[in-house]
């Protein structure tokens, strides 16, 4: 399957692109494609400020969450430069380090603004007195946020305490604490490969509605948690951000 295929469209590779820009240091964007149309290499060049492996996990995961694109990790590559990123022109209503430009339902252009969260970290610890503790960090724009959960050790209790610690990283970040809940995590294998399922309930006064997301399976199972559960509130977090 090609990932680059959207119901039955070509993923706009121009509007990755323009994504990718939005993130933090990035100061310029290229993705070359392969003779089938999919992502062969991404090359991106940043500032210093954050790391390239912060910088290549900003990029997965804002793909993912806005593009439902996949890409591995190795097929990124970073450059750091020493010049400071371009501000941008005042002819612009809006700077473009402030929106995110995404697809409608409709096929038209939507932008966003500057509440968008991304995956930045999960630490989990363990201690004979306190159990397991799992920490997650977002950042929206130029701050991070971090969620902390506590539980007992064991793989998913792993995956439900990094789900938990996401949930209140976003809390934070939107100012809605406790409006979120993870109603449950699961470990589904499908098209031979590992992928988390996340439920994440959101209650408003008397209502609620489950939110569901997933993430594959690649490398730390603890951040395929976290990605899912951004990937479950990613669209809940663009309407009450309006």
């Amino acid at each position: 399957m090609n990932l680059n295929n959207i119901a039955g469209s070509v993923l706009p590779i121009k509007r990755a692109e323009e994504l990718i820009l939005t993130l933090p240091g990035v100061v310029s964007a290229k993705i070359i494609e392969s003779e089938s149309g999919a992502v062969e290499q991404i090359h991106v060049l940043t500032t210093a400020e954050l790391t390239p492996k912060q910088v290549v996990r900003n990029i997965e995961s804002a793909l993912m969450a806005h593009l439902a694109m996949r890409v591995d990790h190795r097929k990124i590559s970073v450059a750091i430069t020493s010049e400071a990123k371009p501000k941008p022109q005042a002819a612009h209503p809006t700077p473009r380090s402030q929106f995110v430009v995404g697809m409608t339902p409709e096929g038209g252009v939507k932008r966003y603004t500057g509440r968008r969260l991304y995956f930045e970290d999960v630490e989990v610890r363990g201690s004979r007195t306190k159990g397991l503790s799992c920490r997650v960090t977002l950042r929206k724009g130029e701050e991070s946020y971090i969620g902390e959960a506590h539980g007992i050790e064991g793989d998913r209790s792993r995956l439900d305490l990094a789900a938990r610690a996401t949930v209140f990283a976003i809390g934070s970040a939107e100012g809605r604490e406790g409006q979120l809940a993870v109603e449950g995590v699961k470990v589904m294998e499908a098209f031979e490969r590992e992928y988390v399922f996340v439920g994440v309930t959101v209650r408003s006064g008397r209502d609620s509605q489950l939110l569901v997301g997933n993430c594959e399976i690649k490398g730390s199972a603890e951040t395929a948690s976290a990605l899912a559960v951004l990937a479950a509130t990613n669209r809940w977090v663009d309407q009450t951000a309006e």
